[in-house]
């Protein structure tokens, strides 16, 4: 049997609060600069009925800081209880959000500002020891927070590569290491691992509790597919043949006339796409990135092969079989680094395939974190002994066989919400998120 989740995580008070202010310093940098960027009219307009207004998600974040760091945590009264309701994401869905009397910029700016100032006075006095409390038990409450507008951010960015009109925001590309010209693919072995977290201190609760998964063994793609993979399921005809896709996906496609990843266009025989404002060939060697999980699946079966179920993935990127223990990250527990992983928005774009090679799993995989999300063929479902915590939306009433999960993180995620044992989700049709795959296939028994 593999060992339990072990791993050791800061547990000194000094320690941890200054983890919590780095975390929560980081996100509101990448706040500010995803909403000083356009001008005001550009923060108010919706640029896709699938997202907020940029302002929404500014105030949002603020009220969402107020009510846990202030409110729940320091016990201290509303400071605009008010636009509660407003800034209540489950009582509005996006589409309707535009015509609710949001904070202007300014009034915004100054509202989140205000609650961070008084955010931080309690983090200096915090106890994040022998609490008696879960929620702020080694400052869970801050990691809550700061992963919570770091997926704001996230979530703003993706209204940035909506918007239409001139570049906004520039980043370098990244640093491409030699060429990849390693194995296609990397044998998994079977037996058990430790799946989840129960040490994870900001882990949120659908990670939660670590627990044993047998998993036989398998291959799994050393790296996520690449556009020229792609490219080559679209020539053979793959969005014209319903043999590769589900009954729900051949309708969706056919419905919506999809022929392509969302942002492509095909343009005097070549393949464009529109990247944050910038029209540019689509490059062979990068993940593809913007596709739906029924395009997905439907590539997989094309390739003969399969999508991974979310506890392959997790073993491909956590099991460690010389150590025999489940890890942080691929490479092991120590936090990411530039080196091991894109994340962060320091690019906007994937780097190439077969990138980070300090970053990838024992067994040889690639970019199993960063660059893109990873849909898995599973449905989202709690884990044996989970509890909603702290409040039940944040996972427990999205699961069932509605949403898929997905995994790993992407160019737009910060480590801060991105590690081994994390777990996102979305409809299969969603393709405005920054989403990829990697495909996986049964292992014979004869050469294992």
């Amino acid at each position: 049997m593999t060992d339990p989740d072990t791993h050791s995580s800061p547990t000194d008070p000094e320690a941890l609060r200054k983890r919590a202010l780095a975390a929560l310093t980081t996100a509101r940098d990448r706040t500010a600069l995803l909403t000083s960027c356009v001008e005001d009219p550009e923060l108010t307009a919706q640029h896709s009925p699938l997202m907020s207004p940029l302002v929404w998600d500014l105030a949002h974040i603020g009220n969402q800081e107020e009510l846990w760091l202030l409110r729940t945590v320091a016990g201290r009264d509303a400071m605009r209880p008010e636009i509660d309701g407003i800034y209540d994401a489950f009582e509005h869905p996006r589409s309707e959000r535009p015509s609710l009397p949001l904070l202007p910029p300014a009034e915004a700016r100054h509202y989140a500002a205000e609650v961070r100032g008084r955010a931080l006075d309690v983090l200096e006095s915090a106890s994040f020891q022998g609490t008696g409390t879960q929620l702020t038990e080694a400052g869970f409450a801050f990691g809550m927070i700061a992963q919570h507008e770091q997926q704001h951010d996230e979530t703003m960015l993706i209204t940035h590569q909506l918007r239409r009109g001139p570049a906004a925001l520039t980043a370098p590309d990244p640093m491409p290491d030699p060429a990849f010209n390693g194995p296609s693919e990397v044998l998994v072995p079977g037996g058990p691992f430790t799946m989840g977290t129960s040490t994870e201190p900001w882990a949120l609760d659908n990670e939660r509790p670590a627990h044993q998964r047998l998993v036989p063994p398998f291959h799994i793609d050393t790296t996520p597919v690449t556009n020229g993979a792609y490219q080559a399921f679209m020539a053979d005809g793959g969005y014209t043949d319903p043999r590769w896709w589900t009954p729900a996906g051949w309708s969706h496609i056919q419905t919506h006339s999809i022929e392509a990843p969302l942002f492509w266009r095909l343009e005097g025989g070549q393949w464009l796409r529109r990247r944050f404002g910038v029209t540019e060939l689509v490059p062979a060697n990068e993940p593809v990135l913007h596709v739906s999980w029924y395009e997905a699946d439907a590539y997989a079966r094309w390739a003969g092969r399969r999508l991974p179920t979310e506890a392959e993935w997790e073993k491909a990127a956590r099991h460690d079989p010389v150590a025999g223990r489940s890890t942080r990250y691929p490479w092991g527990d120590a936090d990411p680094t530039p080196e091991h992983a894109n994340l962060g928005q320091r690019h906007l774009r994937p780097a190439p395939a077969g990138s980070y090679p300090e970053g990838q799993s024992p067994l040889g995989v690639r970019q199993l974190i960063g660059d893109v999300w990873e849909w898995t063929s599973s449905d989202l479902l709690p884990y044996p002994g989970f509890a909603a915590f702290p409040y039940k939306e944040y996972s427990e009433v999205f699961f069932g066989p509605e949403y898929k999960v997905l995994r790993g993180g992407s160019f737009a995620v910060d480590s801060v919400a991105c590690r081994g044992t994390f777990r996102n989700w979305d409809y299969p049709i969603r393709r405005q998120i920054f989403s990829g795959f990697r495909t996986a296939r049964d292992a014979d028994p004869e050469t294992v």
